[in-house]
């Protein structure tokens, strides 16, 4: 069973991909990689069939037009088997540590016959020649390690929010609300953060729930 599906949208990230999908494949055969060449001019499209001829049972190459990091993630969902959904960008890296607990936790639910809609967990900003990096939490809002509703979560701070970084969606409500996102249009994050989560929050009041891991599960590095 593939637990998560992972999106890398892909521009020309030649000198940098590898590193986003080497540290995903820690997590085997519990998971798939869904490489998206959105029309790149480099040497994107080669280094991901490389790596789909190296892992065949865990890595598909999707070749498309440009539309952009949101048609992208489309694509990515349109190609998704696992039974949870993430988006990690092509120069960003997932914590194999992290990687491990989320899996275990989902191996559990299944097990126990439980789903989420939605997985929450710690990122990391990793400033370009910045000496500390800014590690986003929410532990002064949501609770830790344990399935909650929305009516158990806190207030957030202004300066306070989740975006793509942050969440795991499960992959069948994601294609229910046929979430799609607008081409070339940057920084989607609002879009694919709070169209599922208002329009399931109307239907289902009571069926929102989410998982928070102290873990760090994603570093993003920025310029």
């Amino acid at each position: 069973m593939k637990y998560i599906s992972f999106a890398i949208p892909c521009y020309n990230s030649q000198d940098y991909m590898a590193h986003a999908i080497e540290s995903i494949l820690p997590g085997g055969e519990d998971i798939e990689i869904i490489i998206v060449n959105d029309g790149s001019k480099d040497r994107t499209s080669e280094i991901a069939h490389e790596y789909m001829e190296k892992y065949p049972t865990i890595i598909k190459v999707v070749d498309k037009e440009n539309g952009g990091h949101g048609d992208a993630v489309n694509s990515g969902l349109m190609h998704a088997t696992g039974k949870y959904f993430k988006v990690v960008d092509s120069d960003d890296w997932v914590d194999e540590d992290a990687l491990h607990k989320i899996l275990d936790v989902l191996r559990h639910m299944e097990e126990d016959g439980m789903e989420l809609d939605m997985l929450i967990a710690n990122y990391v900003y990793e400033k370009v020649g910045a000496t500390h990096k800014k590690v986003i939490h929410y532990r002064n809002v949501l609770p830790q390690d344990e399935i909650f509703r929305w009516d158990d979560m806190g207030h957030f701070r202004l300066d306070q929010y989740i975006l793509m970084h942050s969440v795991i969606y499960r992959t069948d409500m994601l294609k229910l609300i046929q979430l799609h996102l607008p081409k070339h249009t940057f920084y989607v994050d609002n879009i694919y953060l709070y169209n599922p989560d208002a329009l399931l929050f109307y239907l289902y009041p009571n069926y929102i729930y989410l998982i928070y891991l102290r873990l760090s599960l994603l570093h993003s590095l920025r310029p």
